[in-house]
């Protein structure tokens, strides 16, 4: 049962629009194909179509039909015949080559007088609203004009100039009439947007009455600094009054915290100090070990006492080992699996007054410097060979941190308790550099981006952009009680 509500349409008022239906031109009325006598093909072929009742209340409505494609052939057929007439011929109108084409090239005859530029010319511009609408162009193909520079200057139709009053939306398919509303409002909207992208712009500079370019605010780019350099003499000097008159809070944060920098840094450099005191303290107990005489009696009671039996493991390889000669062995692995991977950059280290820190040899296959310890570096660097006559020459300890003074007097090929002592206090005292370096780094770049800050905080572009408002007049000083 069909619901009241319905709408109906056609001369048998029933709401069905589940077969094809065709719109009348005038009324807008929608009627059912198999009512009036007229096919869906048939009607593939008009092009405008008028209901019997319009019809009959006004007699000069009739029906028209397309004729497109037989108007592309009669287009096709007549340029080779434009090309082929005589210069000297003074005839304005074409003569056909078929008898049966005569009526049609009559008709065809009135638009054109062959003898204009626009007559002769063969191809589109391509740029003109007609050329841009052609499907060969990427357009819709509502307009369906010629280019207008193809156009005849003479005999042209007035329908030319304004094809808008003669373009009507297509009505022969079976759509609902909400498609129609939304495609009438899409259509309306960019007939708006042509009119108003059409009309010229006054230029925004000051005093100029001159048109804006395209895209564009401006005349030219001097009526665009002119305007910049106005509002910067306006705004600019009340703005720097009321930063003067206001405190900064974030000038004042940047101040302590500048302050604190500094602070850090002094104490970074002392501890700089310390450390190169450290190094040069570590080179003259070195030295002075190196002058000690080997006693031969001590390496023969050295071992007295170990456990034969005793086995630990490696920490790099895992495979058991004896005691007395675990440092040397684990040494050797730690280097051998260590040289097997590479700490590089780009760019080499230079420190100035810093010596002995970064390996710093370059790697022309990976283009990169090595960024080990020098004095631990196993692939840059090799430990030299210990001569039968040196001494070990470690400070002894006792309690674990207190020195004795006394110099541990063993030959260095057969000393397993310090293998390897100079190399690793020197990496200790090294890398302690490094951190202290690099604090310092770090510390110069936070001072450099807060004193950037700080300037830029005061400057043109800052005070341009940003304002704090006062919505007090009498208090000047935003700070809240606390902060001051």
């Amino acid at each position: 049962m069909e619901t009241p509500s319905a709408p109906v349409y056609c001369i048998c008022r029933k709401p069905d629009i589940n077969c094809f239906m065709i719109g009348c031109d005038s009324c807008t009325e929608w009627f059912h194909g198999d009512c009036i006598g007229v096919s869906e093909k048939a009607a593939k072929s008009i092009r405008v179509w008028y209901c019997q009742k319009c019809r009959d209340r006004d007699p000069s409505l009739e029906v028209k039909y397309r004729l497109k494609k037989t108007k592309e052939k009669e287009e096709k057929e007549a340029e080779p015949e434009r090309d082929d007439k005589p210069e000297g011929d003074g005839s304005t109108t074409p003569q056909p080559r078929i008898d049966r084409r005569r009526g049609s090239q009559i008709k065809r005859s009135a638009r054109m007088c062959g003898e204009c530029d626009a007559c002769l010319r063969t191809e589109d511009c391509a740029q003109c609203d007609f050329c841009k609408d052609m499907k060969k162009f990427g357009g819709p193909n509502k307009i369906r004009q010629k280019c207008r520079l193809r156009q005849c200057e003479v005999r042209a139709r007035k329908s030319v100039s304004a094809p808008k009053e003669e373009v009507k939306p297509r009505r022969h398919k079976a759509k609902q009439r909400h498609r129609e509303r939304v495609r009438h409002s899409e259509r309306a909207g960019e007939g708006g947007a042509k009119e108003m992208g059409g009309a010229l712009r006054q230029c925004l500079g000051p005093g100029c009455v001159e048109p804006a370019r395209v895209n564009s605010k401006y005349c030219s780019e001097d009526c665009g600094m002119k305007l910049a350099a106005n509002r910067i003499y306006e705004i600019l000097p009340q703005r720097i009054q009321q930063w003067q008159q206001s405190p900064c809070v974030a000038e004042e944060m940047g101040r302590k915290q500048l302050e604190r920098i500094r602070r850090e840094q002094q104490a970074a450099r002392l501890r700089l100090t310390l450390m190169e005191k450290r190094f040069h303290e570590l080179e003259g107990i070195i030295a002075n070990a190196k002058l000690q005489q080997v006693q031969h009696h001590e390496e023969v009671t050295e071992g007295d006492g170990d456990d034969t039996d005793l086995q630990i493991f490696c920490v790099s390889c895992s495979h058991p080992i004896n005691p007395k000669v675990a440092l040397r062995h684990m040494e050797r692995c730690y280097a051998k699996y260590e040289s097997q991977t590479s700490f590089g950059s780009m760019y080499p280290t230079r420190i100035e007054g810093a010596t002995r820190l970064f390996c710093d040899v370059y790697n022309p296959q990976s283009k990169t410097y090595c960024k080990r310890l020098q004095v631990l570096c196993p692939e840059h660097s090799r430990d030299p060979k210990v001569p039968a006559d040196e001494v070990c020459g470690c400070p002894l300890v006792k309690d674990v941190f207190e020195p004795t003074g006394e110099f541990c007097r063993v030959s260095k090929r057969k000393c397993n308790k310090h293998y390897c002592w100079e190399k690793l206090r020197r990496a200790e005292v090294d890398l302690e550099r490094v951190r202290v370096w690099y604090k310092l780094d770090e510390l110069f770049e936070q001072e450099r981006n807060l004193r950037t800050a700080m300037t830029n905080r005061a400057g043109l572009l800052a005070l341009m952009l940003h304002q704090t408002i006062q919505h007090d007049p009498i208090t000047t000083d935003l700070r809240s009680t606390k902060d001051r």
